[in-house]
């Protein structure tokens, strides 16, 4: 039995799993949550933009997911062992940078930055560098517009370079004690790998290409002329960052005999290239050219693929479009919402203070609404726009609200809100003449809440299908660990051997979908207006057209 492990690194834990080869049935499966922080989180009080995660933490989760699922697979089937283990995949939230010492190791797992919080890894969602954001956009639009026109025209405080910029500014001595920067997803493969020099790291181009302003075109990362125009000390990390970035099909390292001690796993059996938790979320999906994926989590990331020997427009406001970042031989096209799950975690949990129970009655409660009978109107900006404004200091809106309003009411305007945004997304993807044919969605809030999947539908007149594993992404990361293997000779043949999707189908509802076109033009009248895309608007006949609405559909109620 051929075996690979695929490891994934999300916002507050990691899980390691363990998938046959030959047909992709999952053995053994293990989660760890991070010890530190909120679950998981470094927060600062003062600053409600910063998050940050220890790597140390991610070091110690992953020791003891991996042994996790050795046991469990080794306790459920007799002719498995750890053995028949031939390769690791890992993929990793992005863009987190952490600084390392010219040792490769991180600044914040030594005693001097222990208790820093610019010293440990800068999470994806940490937002604190928005006004450097700007500036990298505002100087690549006047001096490198190639720079910035493959990611939608607009750089994003979620991405490596703001973070780093950042540090310099509020932390010198982080940003000097630093021998380099190295993704989150490129760090976990170099540390199983025992690499102990950055300049030797393989880099993933998923990362550099999604989040770096990499691109082989121009000859890797942005050129220090153009580095200097920012900072001149950013200039010079640029040579001790890296020169080339790879796709899927490179291997990062080989297992050291230090790992598969505390593993139990076999010294040197080859590491993946790291991607973005959702990139190999994708692969484990069976993403092709023809089909988006939404990985629906904390938030939303969506992605695609288009033959690389075909041309593809610039497409304002997504995240970008970087060859070999999904699959090799094609472009992958990013997109995604910066919150979703985090939105009704915010909403249930936080505002009502509920427990994670009320989630479900709520949802009891939403069924039996028809869309548009709540009156209410909401936008789902509570942490930042990132496709197709590309802004992370909008905010949250909720229009419609009256002495009767309820809380599944506004559970409810919340999905749709998010739904909303996807068609946002679908429809931007496709005006700029990338086919979408089919979409499958992944993640535990599309295998759990049908609900809101129907509601999906309902609202993009779209057919929604759901990835055959609960953990996609993990086993995006052991189908790109079986390639590299040599099991299958390439990604498709892995992913026609691995990857499934359910026998369940969300279809639209015609008659919803009609009343959720409705919506659909005062959410886009509401979205440009607050967006400032339309600085004009009158939104005067907003709340009168929701209210309107709301007496129809509470009379066919």
């Amino acid at each position: 039995m051929s075996v690979t492990l695929g490891l994934d690194f999300g916002t507050n834990s990691v899980r390691a799993l363990l998938v046959r080869c030959s047909d992709g049935t999952e053995l053994g499966t293990s989660v760890a949550n991070y010890p530190s922080g909120k679950e998981g989180v470094l927060l600062d009080g003062k600053d409600v933009h910063l998050a940050r995660q220890r790597p140390s933490d991610h070091l110690l989760s992953m020791e003891q997911c991996i042994t996790g699922a050795l046991k469990e697979a080794s306790e459920k089937h007799a002719d498995f062992s750890p053995a028949d283990v031939v390769g690791i995949g890992v993929d990793a939230t992005g863009s987190s940078p952490l600084p390392v010492d010219s040792s490769n190791v991180a600044l914040g797992m030594k005693p001097e930055f222990t208790d820093n919080l610019s010293a440990q890894c800068w999470l994806w969602k940490d937002h604190t560098s928005h006004a450097e954001a700007a500036a990298i956009t505002e100087t690549a639009r006047k001096h490198r517009p190639q720079y910035v026109a493959k990611c939608g025209n607009t750089y994003s405080s979620e991405w490596f370079w703001s973070k780093i910029w950042r540090c310099l500014k509020d932390d010198p001595a982080v940003f000097s004690a630093a021998h380099s920067w190295v993704e989150f997803a490129d760090w976990i493969p170099s540390q199983l790998a025992g690499i102990n020099d950055p300049g030797a790291i393989q880099r993933g181009v998923c990362m550099a290409g999604h989040k770096a302003l990499y691109a082989d075109d121009w000859g890797g990362l942005p050129d220090k002329e153009f580095l200097t125009m920012l900072d001149p000390k950013l200039a010079d990390l640029r040579d001790r960052l890296y020169d080339k970035a790879h796709d899927a099909s490179t291997v990062a390292g080989e297992l050291s005999p230090e790992w598969a001690g505390k593993t139990g796993l076999g010294a040197g059996i080859p590491i993946a290239i790291g991607e973005m938790d959702v990139h190999y979320g994708a692969i484990g999906c069976g993403v092709s050219e023809g089909t988006l994926v939404k990985v629906i989590g904390t938030s939303t990331c969506d992605c695609g693929v288009v033959s690389a020997d075909k041309e593809v427009a610039d497409i304002p406001g997504i995240c970008g479009i970087v060859k070999g970042a999904i699959l090799p031989g094609f472009y992958g096209i990013e997109a995604g919402q910066s919150a979703c799950g985090d939105l009704f975690k915010w909403w249930v949990e936080g505002v009502c203070e509920g427990s994670p129970d009320l989630h479900a009655k709520l949802t009891a409660e939403v069924e039996n609404l028809l869309p548009g009978e709540s009156g209410l109107l909401a936008l789902d900006w509570n942490n930042g726009n990132r496709t197709v404004l590309v802004d992370q200091r909008l905010t949250g809106l909720l229009l419609g609200q009256t002495l009767h309003t309820s809380q599944a009411e506004i559970y409810r305007s919340l999905i749709e809100a998010t739904a909303f945004g996807a068609r946002m997304i679908i429809e931007r993807v496709e005006a700029y003449g990338v086919p979408i044919q089919r979409i499958v969605c992944a993640g535990g809030i599309a295998e759990k809440n049908g609900m809101l999947m129907q509601i999906y539908a309902d609202v993009t007149g779209r057919e929604m299908l759901v990835s055959g594993s609960s953990q996609a992404c993990a086993l995006g990361a052991a189908v790109g660990a079986s390639v590299i293997a040599g099991i299958h000779p390439d990604f498709k043949t892995a992913q026609e051997a691995m990857t499934t999707v359910k026998d369940i189908v969300y279809q639209p509802d015609l008659e919803n979908h009609k009343i959720y076109n409705q919506l659909f033009e005062l959410y886009q009248q509401v979205h440009d207006a607050f967006g400032g895309v339309n600085q004009s608007a009158d939104l005067g006949a907003v709340m009168k057209d929701l209210l309107n609405l709301k007496e129809r559909q509470t009379q066919n109620s």
